[in-house]
């Protein structure tokens, strides 16, 4: 039978061209309209501007209730907003692990129609990621909290956030982030291993969201604290992801990361402390 090679080495008969096709193409339109999203939220809270804090630093306003808000609805706003942005950012290096557990159940998934199951699977995942998005919204209100009233909490926010990038670059050089990525890339390809049920296509996407947490702890941090609506920043972390779970050597890459990270936190590190300085003369 004719084929066509296309992307990471795989090869689909001419039966399958339009299947493969229809699923890029779906997948690029939700990442179109989830990145145009993103960007239009960026924006409109930057609009808004940052609010002035001790130490020559910024707060967003993406940490606390707009006016008339309470914070349950802060919180859900948050998450939506969280669950958006991920979708943008994960999905460079997650549709190819959806895309090859489609295939390994398209011919076995019975009554169910294998696009259902890689939907299923795709939610699971952002299940997860949403979970830790309210996690990261009550320890950021929390932090927030402390800020407000505590200006010498607020005065050693610029140096904190430059020794916490210098965690997550160290991160990178770590045995465990390498056990991470292992992990997540196991499980990235044990679409084939599945049963074809839709609870096992919910476990597995939890599953996958779950590893992939663990492995972008560090650069999750990064995001967190250099500015979640930063735009220049989500795409450095999105760029930082995906060639650690693309690229034909991840430990490597893993670590180039890292080596970016520790460089740019040196210079947040020194000018924290010019900042404290010239705050106190």
């Amino acid at each position: 039978m004719n084929t066509l090679r296309v992307a990471w080495g795989r090869e689909v008969s001419r039966l399958g061209v339009s299947r493969f096709v229809g699923f890029f193409g779906v997948a690029g339109l939700v990442f179109a309209a989830s990145v145009a999203a993103t960007a239009v939220w960026c924006l409109s809270m930057s609009a808004m501007g940052d609010m002035p804090m001790p130490g020559a630093w910024g707060m967003s306003a993406a940490w606390a209730p707009m006016c008339g808000r309470t914070w349950v609805r802060a919180a859900a706003s948050f998450a939506g907003m969280w669950v958006v942005m991920m979708v943008a950012m994960m999905m460079p290096s997650l549709v190819p692990a959806l895309w090859r557990y489609r295939e390994a159940v398209a011919g076995r998934a019975g009554d169910m129609r294998p696009g259902y199951l890689t939907l299923l699977v795709g939610a699971g995942y952002f299940f997860v990621w949403a979970v830790s998005g309210l996690a990261a919204f009550a320890l950021g209100a929390v932090l927030m909290t402390l800020e407000m009233r505590l200006p010498a909490v607020a005065r050693a926010v610029p140096v904190a956030t430059g020794l916490l990038v210098l965690g997550a670059g160290a991160f990178q050089f770590t045995r465990w982030k390498a056990r991470c990525l292992a992990r997540c890339h196991e499980a990235l390809g044990r679409g084939a291993a599945l049963s074809c049920c839709m609870a096992s296509a919910w476990r597995y996407g939890c599953r996958l969201g779950l590893r992939c947490n663990y492995a972008c702890v560090g650069l999750t941090a990064t995001l967190l604290v250099l500015g979640v609506m930063d735009l220049r920043v989500m795409a450095g972390v999105t760029a930082g992801i995906t060639a650690e779970r693309l690229a034909p050597g991840r430990e490597r890459a893993a670590r180039i990361v890292g080596v970016v990270l520790v460089g740019l936190a040196v210079l947040l590190i020194v000018r924290g402390v010019a900042g404290i300085r010239s705050a106190t003369h």
